[in-house]
């Protein structure tokens, strides 16, 4: 049978269907279907990955409903309101041909959800969100998160730590939750629940009300919420994206975080309103790292994409990109005048360079000695301290960057760091679900615990 010959049968199938007694049924619904309930969270989890802002096949996106309506490469109108038999977009999920069909390299739509899609466009393609240039995720209300194990069968990595600001409570990563701990004992103080699936990112505002939690689902969603500590809930949701939130930061007035991610961007939201004020998105890959400078007006960056970056925060312009690691970025921080800005990642070095002089610095200046790559770099007092995948901790002196100490007795590598400077503590945690909590002073082990509820 000729290619002609089979498009024709296909079209002749699809006309069926939609001619059949379960179309006619469903369209007889009464119901209205919404944009925001029901199709943008089909579309956000099963279609944006290759045909969103970064990746567009076809050249046809839809991560938005602005260019959900408009033609791609085809140049054939992807939705005609009120007709879905002469809507492209719907006739290629529901077509039988596999080289078509869409989703493509996944199962497709199951039939209750092309349902919904249906009777959408038959109802006039109608969209009920407040701007139709908002990317989907955002559009999406925000349901319930699955509560966490009562108990967990095994300790999950710790992405993440984060000390209150009175050194009392230390928070860690966990599964659709994060722990609160008392860094001296050890000892499980609360669970906050309702929270990503993975949990990538905590920041404790500087005044101690608010723990910034950022995280989400693979390739699916990210969020970024703000946490009432002394209530133990979600007090605001600041944004959500289309994937994993991978790093935060508060400025030292605590009136701007920064939050970074799968998604390639960084979004500075104003608090307490919560409300966004700029988006960057002059990277290429995930951002993994954030540090806003002392005086607030610049922030720094570190990415997968090989780059550690300096921005104007007035104008949201890139002051200096750094190149010197030829890998990727993960970590990034600023010493305490605001003049040197620290990175590391993959190349298993702590590179220092002029904040203002990124790109002359061909030549960087490197603190070395690690074994393996390192993923996380923090400036506390007069410390630099670092952690990576040969499962130690190293502390440096800032002035001339000696070796004080080299924290050992992890047994995965260790992915997440967090110091609580007036009382000289460092909190480390590993792949392997282990935190541990040192006095940088002397070296000495303050408490060593598994991160998981028993």
């Amino acid at each position: 049978m000729t290619r002609r010959f089979q498009r024709a049968g296909q079209r002749w199938l699809i006309a069926a269907w939609l001619l059949s007694g379960l179309a006619a049924r469903t369209l007889a619904a009464t119901g209205e279907v919404s944009f925001t309930k029901d199709v943008a969270p089909i579309l956000a989890k099963k279609c944006v990955t290759c045909h969103g802002p970064e990746k567009a096949k076809g050249n046809y996106q839809l991560h938005n409903f602005e260019t959900l309506m408009k033609p791609g490469a085809s140049k054939t109108a992807p939705v005609t309101p009120g007709q879905p038999a002469k809507s492209e977009f719907f006739r290629l999920l529901i077509t039988t041909d596999a080289d078509d069909r869409m989703p493509q390299k996944d199962d497709p739509l199951p039939k209750a959800q092309l349902t919904l899609i249906e009777q959408w466009i038959q109802q006039g393609a109608k969209f009920d969100g407040p701007d139709a240039k908002a990317h989907l995720a955002s559009l999406i209300p925000r349901v319930p998160h699955p509560k966490p194990p009562a108990s967990y069968p095994q300790p999950v990595p710790i992405a993440a730590l984060a000390f209150s600001p009175d050194g009392k409570r230390l928070a860690a990563s966990g599964y659709h939750e994060v722990t609160l701990w008392d860094p001296a004992t050890g000892k499980l103080l609360s669970r906050i629940q309702n929270l990503p699936q993975r949990i990538q990112a905590l920041a404790w505002h500087p005044q101690g009300q608010w723990l910034a939690v950022g995280g989400g689902t693979p390739g699916q969603s990210g969020e970024v919420v703000l946490v009432d500590v002394a209530k133990g809930e979600v007090t605001k949701v600041l944004g959500t994206t289309i994937d994993t939130v991978m790093a935060l930061a508060f400025d030292q007035e605590g009136t701007r975080l920064a939050a970074g991610g799968a998604d390639n961007a960084i979004r500075i939201f104003a608090l307490p309103e919560g409300k966004e004020i700029k988006l960057l998105q002059q990277h290429a890959d995930w951002v993994l790292g954030l540090a806003f400078s002392p005086d607030g007006k610049h922030l720094a960056s570190a990415s997968r994409d090989r780059t550690a970056r300096l921005f104007n925060l007035d104008t949201g312009d890139i002051e200096t990109s750094y190149m010197g690691h030829d890998a990727p970025v993960s970590g990034v921080a600023f010493s305490g005048d605001g003049k040197t800005i620290y990175s590391c990642g993959r190349d298993k070095d702590i590179h220092y360079w002029p904040a203002k002089e990124g790109k002359a610095a061909k030549k960087p200046s490197k603190i070395t000695g690690a074994e393996g790559e390192l993923f996380r770099v923090l400036l506390a007092g007069d410390q630099i301290f670092s952690g990576g995948a040969d499962r130690q901790v190293r502390q440096h002196q800032l002035d001339d960057h000696s070796l004080t100490h080299a924290f050992t007795g992890h047994g995965d590598r260790v992915t997440a760091l967090a110091a609580y400077a007036p009382g000289k503590w460092l909190a480390s945690g590993a792949h392997n679900g282990e935190v541990r909590v040192w006095n940088w002073t002397d070296g000495k082990t303050v408490a060593s615990f598994i991160a998981v509820p028993k």
